[in-house]
């Protein structure tokens, strides 16, 4: 949000330079995040002089060229060559010299010494465009003869100098959309820090107005009372719409505003100044003379300011006449009612609406304009009346015209100040200090804020309409700190500790542990937004778009609901990685997922039906070892992710043996396998399914794993890690060839073998699979290594010979397995 220096001080009396405002503006809480100068004309007009023209004669070899001597005011007069057809003797004109930067919008030239067919020409006589002070390019400017010889024209044209605080406005902070909102925080903190030179809020009177006659009356009905809470309207007739004043289109470009015409600039004028929008409406083409305010019916084709027709939907709050829509209520106008040059008569609106569904509106037609930032933050209701009054009486100041009905004010429940009690051991607690009485009571009444009854141990407060966000002892609090100076509580430099116990296992710890273990194999960590877009379940096959938790008020329609997946973020994050030729990724991440049940709905207890819980997700796509002078590319593959998946479980010390191993997985995978433990599905891995890509443009394979971190994490809580003292006795490996029905896997040999013998069987791994035209149809060969240790005594052939001898028994019993010797 942009402030003008210059216009803040129709408000306030200061002469602090502007640094020292952003300054005071930082500290409570207006954070000033860019400074800058600026001027009411671009360059302002500095190297333009006023001069006078001399002599003038035909250019020699052009005929619409003529060769003028001017006299600006030097020791000798300046040869300038001129081709505007109204150059004459005897003018006072602006006068560019040599070095002088002009602008033509964002484009500029600077003025050189040079000769024209032949004649030299030291300068520039200027139009009024090519100084940025209107429009015309008919001839050159013709001064007052007054005008004095030599003067800068920036001191003849009154071009003012400005400084321009662009303010990170917070969402609370709704007091302070406009200049008098920003003046009122700077008053009360002159007034604390500066004591000794008292100033005031200047808030212009209202008093001159009046209405002239009744003679065009409006009806005003207000058909929702919970979008429209109140509407104030008044008709001006016989304006003349012209051109603003100087000094009101200096202010409005100041903050990067093009002015349009007196009526359309007075509008925007006020709202600057209070932070209340108004609206404009040619009276001319309002029908029946009645203005509704309701809500029309989906679909209703609408046609906006920006000639964009729009497809309302069924909350969108409508400003009408007896049959059309005129205005998308606090957000755009329409077309056809809006001010062009001929409009003799308005019917002025200064209404206020419910930020909600304002919010809503502006959100699901892409549109932010400077009144809805305002509604949607919360307009003062209150101050309808005094906004529209200061309104009209500019009308009347710079377009004429007479009020022609009285001030139509609709307000069916009236929305008043709420009281507030603090407490001063509340406030001495919270700020960390005690601050002396009187200072907290002149803060709150610089602020606005009535003091209705003041006690020994507090006060008791009346909070204005239009600090929408302080309802609360503790915003009172903020409101007193901001003005106090947070850089004034001071530091308490002593230490304070206790012991604190943490459960095992420590979330963090644990985390950070698996976190470490990726990035040091060169994942690099991703962090998506919860929030997504509800296109990504309507389009899976795993995750229906019942479960979705759904934004009240979604900041777009990418963002409508919470994420049920990890999934599609990534995919995302890869997508642009790949789009920006990054395609070998490896990622992972930590974060919440939500769903709701529907059906464990309890009106006792209205998070009944939401869960959330906590995933690792990680990512794998292409090469893991790129191409280089000794070795040939890799490309990731199903056993790259697995092996991720085994070392990151191995490391948090989950028995193997406790793994359940099957080869099924959910449709976000094209094949892939998944861990369980007690039956609860740990982890889920492979590659994702084709389909899925297709969705976000990727086009090589991506290999994801899922693993359930909640899960995992209560798994821990019941594992003890214990120290083993290092066997003395070595180990005894023996190997193992079996012919075995094709669809048997390894998961089910292992599990079997460790049933068999769970003493001195210490690992299994399989060393060889062949499957061919050699073998019978259907089956395939394993070769398997054992590993055996007692830590006890040194193993014997016979020993041995046994547990070999009963997995074999084993393998042939449960999978008719045929060993081959």
């Amino acid at each position: 949000m942009k402030i003008s220096y210059n216009w803040l001080k129709n408000y306030i009396d200061i002469d602090l330079d502007p640094e020292k405002i952003s300054e005071l503006l930082t500290d409570c809480g207006l954070e000033v995040e860019g400074l800058e100068k600026v001027q009411s004309v671009k360059g302002g007009l500095e190297g333009i002089v006023i001069g006078e023209v001399k002599t003038k004669r035909k250019h020699p070899d052009a005929d619409r060229l003529s060769c003028t001597t001017v006299d600006v005011g030097g020791d000798e007069l300046l040869s300038i060559v001129c081709g505007a057809p109204n150059v004459e003797a005897g003018q006072k004109v602006p006068v560019a010299t040599v070095g002088t930067t002009l602008y033509s919008g964002d484009d500029s030239f600077v003025i050189k010494k040079s000769k024209i067919r032949g004649e030299l020409s030291q300068g520039m006589i200027c139009a009024e465009d090519e100084l940025g002070l209107g429009k015309n390019h008919d001839g050159i400017m013709v001064l007052d003869p007054e005008a004095k010889i030599g003067m800068p024209a920036k001191e003849y044209f009154n071009i003012e100098d400005d400084y321009v605080f662009e303010i990170g406005l917070t969402p609370n902070r709704a007091d302070a959309t406009s200049h008098i909102g920003v003046a009122r925080d700077l008053v009360a903190v002159l007034n604390h820090h500066y004591p000794d030179q008292k100033v005031e809020l200047k808030i212009p009177s209202v008093e001159e107005f009046q209405i002239d006659n009744s003679s065009r009356p409006f009806e005003i009905v207000i058909e929702d009372e919970q979008a429209c809470p109140r509407y104030t309207g008044i008709t001006i007739s016989g304006i003349e719409v012209k051109e603003s004043p100087n000094w009101l289109k200096n202010n409005l470009r100041s903050l990067g505003l093009n002015p349009i015409n007196n009526i359309v600039d007075i509008t925007n004028y006020v709202l600057f100044e209070t932070g209340h929008p108004l609206h404009a409406f040619n009276a001319d083409r309002v029908k029946g003379e009645k203005v509704i305010i309701k809500k029309m019916a989906h679909g209703t084709k609408f046609t906006t300011l920006d000639e964009v027709e729009r497809e309302l939907s069924e909350n969108d709050l409508m400003i009408c006449d007896e049959t059309d829509g005129m205005c998308i209520a606090g957000v755009y106008g329409g077309i056809h009612s809006g001010v062009t040059e001929n409009t003799k008569n308005i019917f002025l609106e200064s209404a206020y609406f419910d930020p909600a569904t304002l919010r809503k509106t502006a959100k699901l037609h892409g549109l932010q304009t400077d009144a809805s930032f305002r509604f949607e933050r919360g307009a003062d209701p209150n101050i309808t009346v005094y906004a529209l009054k200061r309104a009209v009486n500019l009308f009347k100041e710079l377009a004429g015209g007479e009020v022609t009905s009285e001030i139509v004010d609709v307000y069916p429940k009236e929305i008043k100040p709420w009281k507030v009690e603090i407490n001063y051991d509340n406030v001495d607690r919270l700020i960390g200090k005690s601050i002396e009485r009187r200072f907290i009571k002149n803060i709150l009444v610089d602020l606005g804020i009535k003091i209705l009854e003041e006690k020994e141990n507090g006060l008791k407060l009346l909070i204005p309409t239009y600090k929408v966000d302080v309802t609360r002892e503790a915003d009172i609090i903020e409101e007193i700190l901001r003005i106090y100076g947070y850089n004034n509580i001071e530091f308490n430099l002593s230490l304070h500790s206790a012991i604190s116990y943490t459960k095992h296992p420590d979330k963090e710890k644990v985390q950070n542990l698996v976190s470490d273990y990726l990035s040091s194999n060169g994942f690099n960590e991703i962090m998506n937004n919860s929030l997504t877009t509800s296109k990504h379940t309507d389009a899976s096959k795993v995750y229906n778009s019942v479960h979705n938790v759904k934004m009240l008020n979604p900041i777009s329609q990418d963002l409508d609901v919470m994420r049920q997946s990890l999934l599609f973020g990534g995919l995302e994050s890869i997508a642009y990685n790949q789009n920006h030729k990054n395609p070998n990724l490896k990622f992972y991440e930590f974060g919440f997922v939500y769903c709701q049940n529907p059906e464990k709905h309890n009106p006792d207890y209205a998070l009944a039906k939401y869960k959330e819980s906590k995933h690792l997700s990680v990512f794998i796509t292409g090469e893991t070892i790129e191409e280089n002078w000794y070795k040939d590319i890799q490309k990731s593959d199903f056993y790259t992710v697995k092996l991720y998946v085994y070392n990151i479980l191995r490391r948090l010390g989950i028995n193997e043996k406790q793994w359940q191993l099957r080869n099924e997985v959910s449709a976000d995978f094209s094949f892939g396998q998944s861990i369980s433990v007690s039956n609860k599905t740990i982890v889920e891995f492979g590659a994702i399914a084709k389909s899925t890509l297709k969705t976000f443009e990727i086009k090589q394979t991506v290999f994801y794993a899922d693993f359930s971190w909640d899960i995992i994490l209560s798994l821990l809580g019941k594992s003890k890690i214990q120290y083993t003292e290092i066997p003395k006795y070595p180990e005894v490996k023996r190997d193992l060839a079996m012919l075995l029905d094709s669809k048997i896997n390894f998961a089910e040999l292992e599990k079997a073998a460790y049933k068999a013998e769970k003493k001195l069987l210490k690992s299994v791994s399989i060393f060889d699979i062949y499957e061919g035209d050699k073998i019978e149809a259907g089956k395939k060969s394993y070769a398997l290594s054992f590993i055996l240790q007692d830590q006890y005594q040194t193993l014997t052939d016979k020993i041995v010979d046994k547990v070999m001898n009963k997995l074999m028994q084993t393998f042939e019993k449960e999978f008719n397995a045929i060993i081959r010797k």
